[in-house]
């Protein structure tokens, strides 16, 4: 499949756009996009342009309470501030990087969560298909 897509939030704040840049090319399944927003390409013929709301949590899944994590100030970046609502990279145990929110400050850090930044959001999506298969 190609096409553009972009994603915007409630507000009107661009998180995602390919228009004006080259359009993504992926096969449905091969890991490219969340399964849920394949969802909503699922069935689309070439030439659709689409205005699509949804909710994140259908895009990229319900939110685990599990992934939300305090963590010690003692392991936070030196110049680290603290913005509620911001998103910032964290380094993992595994060596790699996750995106965590941050929601509050606590006595002993910072209170974050782990699961996928948009997902408690609400989203307008547009899908512009310019190929199918």
């Amino acid at each position: 499949m190609r096409l553009h897509l972009s994603i915007h939030l409630e507000d009107n704040t661009e998180v995602l756009s390919s228009f004006g840049d080259e359009p993504l090319e992926f096969c449905i399944g091969d890991g490219t996009l969340a399964p849920g927003l394949e969802s909503l390409l699922t069935g689309l013929r070439a030439g659709a342009d689409d205005h699509i709301l949804a909710e994140g949590a259908a895009v990229y899944g319900e939110p685990d309470p599990a992934l939300i994590h305090v963590l010690d100030s003692a392991d936070l970046p030196p110049d680290f501030q603290f913005v509620p609502g911001r998103v910032m990279l964290f380094d993992t145990p595994g060596g790699q990087q996750t995106a965590g929110t941050l929601l509050a400050e606590t006595e002993s850090g910072v209170r974050v969560d782990f699961n996928h930044p948009l997902s408690r959001r609400g989203l307008r999506i547009r899908v512009h298909v310019l190929r199918v298969g």
